[in-house]
């Protein structure tokens, strides 16, 4: 069987290391309305930033359920992004073009730390055929599974039928991509892109590749 490949998703397919700040100021902007919620300025400044740290702290003061305002702000930043990514804002890598051919050769898969809903969004939108996806959840315990906890890696060699034997390449840009995938039993791939040059390559990274065209050739490799 042909060596399955699981991709990140940004920095490795979509353009840029992350979700733009600003999605994510907005978002929350737009579920503390939707909740009649008024904060401080220095609360707005600390829920903006969109991680768990202080949430509950905050929510409780603000008198607004934690789970409820971060499904809501999970909605509406998923609904940003995928208008940038409509906009043509934020757009793909010019070398996922090799996804194309990979798809008619092995098992592809899409995990990321980003949002569920936003990886199938991206999938569709851009028409790569992937055999799983998974994404965050939309709930405070999801944002915390985030790499470099290999839950959804897991999670998706588990789609695949193959968590009891996890083999295959995760392909990532940062260090927690690397430590994620070798902790879900898999070989990895680091890739050099404008926003990681000045990074250390990781030490447990498998591969260093410059392109994701790279892939095509090191299948045929490990094939052998």
């Amino acid at each position: 069987m042909p060596l399955p490949i699981l991709f990140d998703m940004d920095g490795i397919i979509l353009e840029g290391p992350r979700t733009s700040p600003q999605v994510y100021a907005d978002a929350v902007d737009d579920a503390l309305a939707e909740l009649d919620a008024i904060p401080s300025p220095a609360q707005r400044r600390e829920l903006r930033r969109h991680d768990t740290t202080h949430l509950s702290e905050h929510c409780t003061t603000l008198g607004i359920d934690p789970d409820r305002f971060w499904a809501l702000a999970e909605r509406y930043a998923s609904d940003g992004t995928h208008d940038r990514l409509r906009s043509g804002d934020r757009g793909r890598y010019d070398d996922t073009i090799v996804l194309d051919e990979l798809a008619e050769r092995t098992t592809l898969g899409l995990v990321t730390n980003n949002r569920h809903q936003t990886a199938e969004f991206v999938a569709d939108h851009f028409e790569f055929e992937f055999d799983v996806i998974r994404g965050r959840d939309p709930t405070i315990d999801g944002y915390r599974r985030r790499k470099p906890n290999p839950y959804y890696i897991e999670d998706a060699l588990a789609t695949l039928g193959i968590d009891d034997d996890p083999r295959g390449l995760y392909v990532g840009d940062f260090e927690k991509d690397v430590i994620a995938g070798t902790a879900a039993g898999l070989e990895t791939a680091f890739v050099r892109r404008q926003h990681n040059r000045e990074l250390d390559r990781p030490a447990d990274a498998t591969y260093k590749l410059e392109s994701l065209t790279e892939l095509s050739t090191l299948l045929d490799e490990l094939d052998r």
